[in-house]
């Protein structure tokens, strides 16, 4: 346990936040409307990685904001052989965007690690997601009360792992970065971003891959408690 630490920072998508099945429920609401002859199973399983794909070329600036947003859907679509336009594709993107947010399903232990939390350390958001998707997430999922200050990649003008949006994220939480760190599910930009900007990180590692033994892990969030 870590006794000089003040500010925990955490991520959002994949790390309170279950991303993957609130999506499932946007797309199987957008299928089961306007294209019944798609089965929401067979999407995903195309579209996870994908999605993980491009958000990853997206995170280095290779690819814009409107091109993840198109590519992943386009690329998935592709990979099923289904025929799509650019027009529906578009109108995929835009319900899928506002239907995400109606659904908050968050990760198993979430909510009682924050109230773990709470009392003892200021708590903060960093995450690369879009900044009106992201606020709607934590308000409709009843999270805003844990967070001291929430920074998203449009505020700081860079995306995690760059060490600029975790200078913006400490400053902007009056913090001090040997007191700070840092938990998500991505070992490139949440834990090996957090450690090159000089912050201590630990691995949300729910699907379990193989680390180095020098990486803090957790498989499930009420793990935090063995370090904080």
């Amino acid at each position: 346990m870590n006794t000089n630490i003040t500010d925990v920072f955490f991520d959002l998508d994949h790390t309170l936040w279950d991303f993957d099945k609130n999506s499932e429920m946007a797309f199987d609401r957008i299928f089961k409307s306007k294209f019944p002859e798609i089965k929401t199973e067979d999407f995903i399983e195309k579209y996870i990685p994908i999605n993980q794909a491009c958000w990853k070329l997206y995170q280095n600036d290779e690819i814009t904001h409107v091109e993840l947003r198109y590519n992943r859907l386009k690329f998935s679509f592709d990979a099923l052989n289904y025929e799509i336009s650019d027009e529906n594709i578009n109108e995929i993107a835009t319900d899928y965007i506002e239907f995400l947010t109606d659904n908050n399903h968050l990760f198993d232990g979430a909510v009682e690690v924050l109230e773990y939390l709470k009392p003892k350390y200021r708590l903060h958001i960093i995450t690369n997601g879009f900044a009106k998707v992201q606020d709607k997430k934590i308000n409709n999922a009843s999270l805003s009360g844990y967070f001291d200050t929430i920074t998203n990649s449009e505020l700081a003008g860079v995306k995690k792992p760059n060490s600029i949006i975790f200078d913006y994220a400490v400053n902007l939480a009056q913090a001090s970065k040997e007191n700070s760190i840092m938990i998500g599910d991505c070992l490139d930009a949440d834990v090996n971003g957090a450690l090159n900007a000089g912050l201590d990180a630990i691995f949300f590692n729910e699907k379990k891959i193989d680390v180095a033994q020098n990486i803090k892990q957790v498989n499930h969030l009420l793990e935090l408690k063995k370090y904080l």
